[in-house]
């Protein structure tokens, strides 16, 4: 059997691309590494397989903890991290979904192909660049009062809807069509809305951002015609999330779990995994209050995409539904959801936390819209500003292996502190447009650098992975043109 050691933890090698911690002590279930051998030796520097472990403590935790191929240390619960807990005698954990809930992606489709944008790209990158607020703090596309703060946390994406921001097509072509029906907005604070008041439909800074891309390969072309997506075509990827607001509901139930839950805080290894007890008062008024941030999100998103149309009918003359700029589609990648999984033969129903994991639900699944109910899940794996991102669809192997989950995009090799120790922004900027015709605008060179490519694992080996091991499987790979960032 082969094994690895890191520190105190070893693993052991279940099959090829798979990795496992086995149950010890206080753990609660085993710990699996969805990874090669490359991968987890990146992943093995850090507090990753660590935090992994921690995470098996939490109560009511199914089957095993899971680490994604592009897993890296994050806030008590890693990056890439999946975990399954019950919801009955189980927990919730804040720590596991992380401070920006319902950070996610979403690619919207064009007719346009590459030469058409040949020639434009810096008008172009300018023009996304002044139209779509991005960076820290507040400015939004609309800045809204209580009652559409309110609205939003209620209804999602039916509220872009009934005002003038989304098309029936974008709610059919979005995860849950863009709205939980559990959000209660009662249970997000004053503090919460207001921070989010002034940021509907803003990027924020870090790693989000929105990318215009050319299709570059295509894997699978029966796929691919579902997804409709060929060769050299253009799209775009919109990253971001639910801003001040998810971030301060996070921390307000952190600090409730603090005082109303010390006992189970107590009892995990380390206090950054944070849970309330399932059925407990506190769990509940979480979930509704995560619930009302993710659909924030949703409406983020679409508040950027309504401005992405915006913009390119500007540019080219043309309106956005002549250049077919419909939405692919949505997924979240930083959220904690009931659903229904296959535990030991029994069909059980569990909070399903994916922090920095993405859904990856297979063909025949329910929860899929109908564009989708046969093919698969698409599934959006951005890559770093200089390397390719991917469209894949939901594996058949991964409802068994990751409880319908793959990763989410390429993982950080380098914390943002070294990376601006180690790059330049600027000369960043200049290189990527020199030798790779990709333009870049940003609101500072600093997060250039904190984001340059090298601070990413490689985008191309966990794509393999995950297609290896069927959990997503590769339908085609997309490469930058423009990117605006924070």
């Amino acid at each position: 059997m082969t094994t690895r050691e890191f520190g105190d933890i070893e693993l052991r090698q279940v099959r090829e691309n798979v990795w496992e911690i086995p149950e010890s002590d206080e753990m609660r279930a085993p710990a699996r590494v969805l990874a090669s051998e490359a991968l987890l030796e990146q992943i093995g520097q850090d507090k990753t397989l660590e935090q992994l472990q921690n995470a098996t403590h939490l109560p009511g935790i199914s089957k095993y903890a899971i680490c994604m191929p592009d897993g890296h240390q994050g806030y008590g619960f890693p990056v890439g991290g999946v975990g399954a807990t019950d919801c009955e005698d189980g927990c919730i954990s804040p720590g596991a979904v992380g401070y920006d809930i319902n950070c996610g992606v979403r690619m919207m489709k064009t007719n346009l192909t590459y030469e058409d944008l040949q020639g434009k790209e810096e008008e172009l990158v300018d023009a996304l660049f002044r139209a779509i607020p991005s960076g820290l703090g507040g400015g939004g596309v609309v800045k809204g009062d209580m009652d559409t703060i309110e609205g939003i946390l209620e209804r999602g994406m039916q509220w872009a809807l009934d005002e003038g921001w989304a098309t029936e097509d974008d709610l059919a072509h979005c995860e849950d069509e863009g709205f939980r029906d559990d959000a209660k907005p009662e249970y997000v604070s004053k503090k919460a809305k207001d921070r989010g008041r002034n940021q509907i439909g803003s990027l924020g800074s870090g790693n989000h951002f929105l990318e215009v891309q050319r299709v570059t390969d295509i894997y699978r072309d029966d796929v691919a015609e579902k997804f409709g997506l060929e060769e050299d075509q253009i799209v775009v990827l919109i990253h971001c999330g639910s801003r001040g607001l998810g971030h301060q509901t996070c921390t307000d139930y952190l600090r409730r779990i603090e005082k109303e839950h010390q006992d189970l805080l107590e009892s995990l290894p380390d206090r950054e995994l944070a849970a309330a007890p399932a059925g407990s008062k506190l769990a509940e008024e979480y979930y509704g209050a995560m619930c009302a941030a993710i659909n924030f999100a949703w409406v983020n998103r679409q508040l950027i995409m309504y401005r992405t149309r915006q913009v390119f009918e500007n540019v080219f003359e043309r309106d956005w539904e002549d250049m077919e700029m419909d939405l692919l589609y949505d997924v979240a990648h930083n959220i904690a959801k009931k659903e229904v999984h296959d535990v030991d033969g029994e069909e059980r129903e569990l909070y399903v936390h994916r922090k920095g994991a993405t859904r990856a639900f297979p063909a025949g699944r329910p929860e899929l819209p109908p564009a989708y109910a046969d093919v698969g899940q698409p599934v959006i794996i951005p890559g770093s500003m200089g390397a390719g991102s991917y469209v894949l669809r939901g594996g058949e192997n991964s409802l068994d292996l990751t409880f319908g989950s793959t990763a989410h995009g390429a993982g950080r090799l380098m914390s943002r502190t070294k990376a601006k120790q180690e790059y330049w922004g600027e000369t960043v900027q200049e290189e990527l447009r020199e030798q790779e015709k990709i333009y870049v605008k940003a609101q500072s060179g600093a997060t250039v650098a904190e984001e340059a490519p090298g601070v990413y694992k490689d985008v191309d080996e966990v794509v393999r992975v995950s297609d290896e091991l069927g959990i997503g499987d590769k339908v085609a790979r997309t490469f930058p043109v423009c990117n605006i960032k924070g």
